[in-house]
């Protein structure tokens, strides 16, 4: 009997098998990531899941005939677990054929997708790829149409999260730009739908990678949500990231440490004077952030990108919430197109997922100008209010200061939908600021006198404006903010709020929304 027949040699030829799999690439490959100083798809997948728990699928799998690929075909698929709840993934091997898709990659990833699926778990791509295989013609385009159909089977179902590193062009930007958050690394990530060899080559155009798609200049742009400094952190960040979201849309979030200081505490008092006096003085909205939440966490997602609003997810009372907050320090916390943006796809994030929405209000208004029309701040800013009215989640909001015009209508007012409508001593709630209604009202009352004189009627106005009509006991009286607090008070009428509100149900007629698709 020859030894391949045997118990033995059957052994030997799976073992040889695996690690054929586990480097396809072999030493050439190696030594190309010791270049690059890049790790292996395998450790990259260790950076994400709890020790010892990865389970890889289809190692063995392998395009007949393809001995450029071998086994594999350039993609680690598998699962395990990030803080002992499951987790599917996928990693690009960007040591074979530049981790372009050919038709088993395709398959594979498309499996682990439907299998996520099923078994309702979230999806994490780490992605280094050049995108489609360009020997493989139409099949590797095929292939990426399968992965971003199964886009839309997990789209709001269970979290996906998208890792950029290295340089991914063509599909393997456009599918992760449909996952729900996108993570960078400085100096290391690129993202781009044709690189600047090709660019060079087709038109001309003479760009760096650098400038054209960046990790840093992505973020700026919107197109990625957190940018780390090293792949190490871009996984903890991930991780930390999937403790805020739920396995499905079916179920909660996980509840961590509840309970902590039930009591008014020292912090919570230093709120009373947090406050600066002067209307128009800034501050950092997140020095406020995280004396409000648990522990002091906040989990920022999209921090480079339009910051005059804040976007994160913290805790109450050891549950997820997510928050909205103008940022004063940028901008004055006006809000923007860009700033729209960020907070619509945010709160249909919160939506999707059963979290809870907190909105910290201090805003002057919508920026005007022609350059924010061009931009489309019309449809753009409708959309922000579409979202927060079509959320069912429990939804609160706290006035801090300022909240005018259709700033205060957007960020949550009542009208629209808000649960609980706190607001702060120091809230003003007005069509516009009183130095801005001074300037129509008193139009005719300072016809003809002299400066001095048209002076002290505007400051007159002013300081009525003020103390009668930009209050939140204005808004109070007529049933728009349920309850003006201390600002002491704010972290345990949150905390009450959100227990009020915790069995909230909504029922709502099965329609498509042709406005905002899902």
């Amino acid at each position: 009997m020859t030894t391949e027949h045997t118990t033995a040699g059957k052994l030997a030829e799976l073992r040889e098998k695996l690690a054929l799999a586990q480097e396809p690439g072999g030493a050439k490959a190696i030594a190309k990531r010791e270049a690059k100083g890049i790790g292996s798809p395998r450790e990259r997948l260790e950076m994400l899941f709890d020790p010892g728990t990865f389970v890889e699928v289809g190692g063995l799998a392998k395009m007949a005939g393809a001995a450029d690929s071998g086994y594999g075909d350039g993609v680690v698929t598998g699962h395990g677990l990030v803080h002992g709840r499951p987790v599917a993934a996928f990693s690009h091997d960007q040591s074979v054929l530049g981790g372009t898709v050919g038709e088993m990659f395709g398959r594979k990833v498309a499996n682990l997708m439907e299998w996520a699926g099923k078994l309702g778990c979230p999806m994490v791509g780490i992605n280094d790829s050049a995108g489609a295989r360009i020997q493989d013609a139409v099949t590797s385009l095929a292939w990426y149409a399968e992965m971003g159909r199964r886009n839309d089977l997990l789209s709001g179902l269970s979290p996906q999260v998208s890792v950029i590193l290295g340089k991914c062009a063509g599909g393997a930007v456009y599918t992760p730009a449909n996952t729900d958050v996108l993570v960078g690394v400085e100096d290391k990530s690129y993202m781009f739908v044709t690189g600047p060899d090709i660019l060079r080559a087709v038109n001309g155009e003479e760009v760096s990678a650098e400038d054209l798609g960046s990790a840093h200049n992505q973020a700026r742009w919107g197109n990625i949500h957190h940018v780390a400094p090293d792949e190490k952190a871009a996984f903890e960040w991930v991780r930390e990231y999937l403790q805020y979201m739920p396995m499905t849309c079916h179920e909660q979030p996980p509840v961590i440490n509840p309970g902590l200081e039930p009591e008014i505490t020292e912090s919570d008092l230093g709120l009373n004077a947090f406050m600066p006096d002067n209307d128009n003085a800034g501050y950092d909205m997140h020095d406020l952030i995280v004396r409000l939440f648990d522990d002091g966490a906040f989990h920022e997602v999209a921090e480079l990108f339009a910051p005059n609003i804040i976007t994160g997810f913290a805790r109450v009372d050891g549950r997820s919430v997510g928050v909205v907050a103008n940022q004063p320090a940028v901008m004055a916390g006006t809000l923007d197109t860009d700033a729209s943006e960020k907070a619509t796809r945010f709160v249909r994030i919160c939506n999707a997922y059963n979290i809870p929405l907190i909105f910290l209000v201090d805003t002057p208004g919508i920026l005007p100008g022609v350059v924010e029309e061009a931009k489309g701040t019309i449809r753009r800013s409708g959309k922000f209010l579409y979202a927060y009215v079509e959320a069912d989640v429990p939804k609160i909001t706290v006035v801090l200061r300022k909240a005018y015009g259709g700033a205060y209508a957007v960020m949550g007012c009542k009208q629209l939908g808000a649960d609980i409508n706190f607001a702060w001593p120091s809230a003003k709630i007005a069509v516009m600021g009183a130095e801005s209604a001074a300037v129509i009202l008193t139009r005719h009352q300072t016809e003809g006198l002299s400066a001095a004189d048209a002076d002290k009627v505007r400051q007159d106005f002013i300081t009525f404006y003020n103390a009668m009509m930009a209050t939140p006991y204005l808004a109070a009286e007529r049933g728009y903010i349920d309850a003006v607090i201390e600002p002491a008070e704010t972290r345990l009428q949150l905390r009450k709020a959100l227990a009020q509100l915790q069995d909230k149900k909504v029922l709502r007629v099965p329609r498509k929304h042709y406005l905002m698709p899902i």
